[in-house]
């Protein structure tokens, strides 16, 4: 019999007694046929989704140094050149009512498919612009594609993951933005000295290759166990996680109490869920999860990340180094560095609770910003008087590569891993949609605010970075909950009455327990007075 060991925390969590179980569990995954597969299959079809995104900030930036990009769109400089690499994020807005729609409809992997046709055709329009409107167009078309696959693909990781290897899988899914970086710092470096349109255009048109990927790839994979339970398609869900979490073992007690778990909660969450955008405002729990989402997107974009991904050469230029191949091996070097340290950072999410992480992220980006403002502010005024101060050029080159290190233990490999938890499924869709409108609308504001501020009040710019990571900690603090350590199912609930996650454990226990895995599911859940303190 598996004991229960009630835990301190939020109020709703159920006991986890399926993460015991998991945790039980010491076969590794890699010896797991099935699941080996599984994993394997996720990284081209999911894991590579924000390799456009990652793409596209590093092409944005790139191509800025490209003599013959420059010469084409007529030298773009201030707001031209903001909206230039703010139309990515535009596009990303407009699509997001969209997007829990089409997640409902047509699932997780039809969702990615439709992103990604959308994606290929805007950057082949990017490829062949012949004027800056047309650019800009193609860029809306982008940004319009990559919602709708971030959101899919997260929830479907999660979702298919086991529970063991979850934290580490969503955390390894913001990773693959950096491998776009590199792709795209690395082609654009390679592209630079062609002397005529191709130097840019080639960048352009690759822009497509990872939604290629996935759309050869997604339908490899099944479809999500808890939206096939949403649409009443229970033995299909039961087939997939009897596959993958059991490999292939119809009497596996981990899988009987998982369906029973995904049964409990989805139907619990249909008796309170009215399907509608007001969902995530109803009730004082939901209300609590939107403020911590709409500041998690806040934060992933205005903690002055967008400076340094899109305006990598300007800062250049006001360290000392105007040379554009020097520009552009630092924007590989950093690149690349960007990468380790957020492949890094997404195991750290086992070792270390989610408050402990974003606090390090938090405090340690302040701390650089601070020291890179001085920094800055020494080697303009050392500029302004005629002079040049080497020593602070060098020390703005060392934070902006410090700053990596800083921002991707909370805000790369955290991010997703967060969202999936704090979400229950029923609103997961809307709720992340949530995320990338904010998140997509602070990229766009400080994208195209960057230059104008840069040039405005230069150094001083970075102040105001520094005083909203200030506010970052403090929300952080107080607000942010602990997730590590349950199953999806066992967080449904983290907000609400605590009798509505013992609905659940209830389910768990019945399965695992009694080995009645029929018993339970025939039943009817009886929530509805539970449901209504939801509503």
């Amino acid at each position: 019999m598996v004991g229960i060991r009630k835990r301190t925390g939020e109020k709703g969590a159920a006991e986890p007694v399926l993460t015991r179980l998991a945790e039980d569990d010491t076969i590794s995954w890699y010896r797991k046929p099935n699941l080996r597969l599984l994993y394997i299959l996720l990284f081209p079809a999911c894991m590579g989704i924000e390799l456009t995104s990652g793409f596209d900030s590093q092409l944005i930036n790139a191509l800025q140094i490209v003599p013959s990009w420059k010469n084409y769109f007529g030298h773009p400089e201030g707001s031209l050149k903001g909206i230039i690499a703010a139309a990515y994020s535009l596009g990303a807005i407009v699509s997001l009512p969209f997007i829990p729609i089409v997640n409902d409809r047509w699932g997780r992997r039809g969702s990615i498919f439709a992103g990604s046709i959308v994606m290929i055709i805007g950057a082949v329009i990017q490829g062949l612009s012949t004027h800056v409107a047309m650019y800009i167009v193609a860029r809306l078309i982008l940004g319009f594609g990559i919602p709708t696959c971030i959101v899919s693909g997260s929830s479907l990781i999660g979702e298919l993951g086991h529970p063991k290897e979850r934290p580490v899988l969503t955390s390894l899914f913001n990773v693959s933005y950096f491998f776009g970086q590199i792709a795209a710092a690395g082609i654009t470096f390679g592209t630079n000295s062609i002397p005529n349109d191709w130097s840019w255009r080639i960048p352009s048109y690759l822009q497509m290759l990872p939604s290629l990927m996935q759309i050869a790839f997604v339908y490899t994979l099944p479809e999500s166990p808890r939206w096939l339970v949403a649409h009443d398609r229970l033995e299909e869900a039961e087939a997939v996680l009897t596959k993958y979490h059991a490999e292939g073992n119809p009497d596996s007690v981990f899988v009987k109490g998982e369906v029973e778990q995904i049964v409990a909660a989805i139907q619990l969450e249909k008796e309170a869920s009215k399907k509608s955008w007001l969902d995530l405002v109803r009730t004082a729990g939901m209300r609590r999860r939107t403020l911590i989402t709409v500041m998690l997107g806040l934060f992933t974009q205005w903690s002055g990340n967008t400076l340094i991904s899109y305006y990598f050469g300007d800062l250049l230029d006001r360290a000392g180094i105007k040379d554009s191949i020097m520009k552009q091996k630092l924007n590989v070097a950093n690149a690349c560095w960007s990468f380790v340290c957020a492949f890094i950072a997404s195991f750290l999410v086992k070792k270390f609770r989610r408050r402990t992480l974003f606090l390090y992220c938090t405090i340690s980006m302040l701390l650089c910003y601070t020291a890179w403002t001085i920094s800055m502010e020494r080697a303009e005024t050392a500029e302004d008087a005629g002079g040049e101060n080497h020593a602070a050029g060098i020390a703005n080159v060392f934070f902006i590569f410090l700053f990596p290190a800083c921002y991707n233990v909370g805000y790369n490999a955290l991010t997703y891993t967060y969202l999936v938890e704090v979400w229950p499924y029923m609103e997961r869709s809307r709720g992340i949609a949530v995320f990338q409108f904010w998140g997509r609308a602070a990229a766009f504001f400080t994208t195209f605010v960057n230059p104008i501020g840069l040039d405005n009040i230069e150094w001083k710019w970075l102040i105001v970075y520094c005083v909203f990571l200030v506010y970052e900690i403090g929300f952080v603090w107080y607000f942010f909950p602990e997730t590590s350590g349950r199953t999806l199912e066992e967080l449904t609930f983290l907000f609400e009455d605590n009798a509505l996650a013992e609905k659940t454990t209830h389910a768990v226990e019945q399965a695992v327990h009694h080995n009645d895995s029929g018993s339970f599911r025939g039943e009817k859940i009886g929530a509805t007075a539970h449901a209504e303190k939801l509503n």
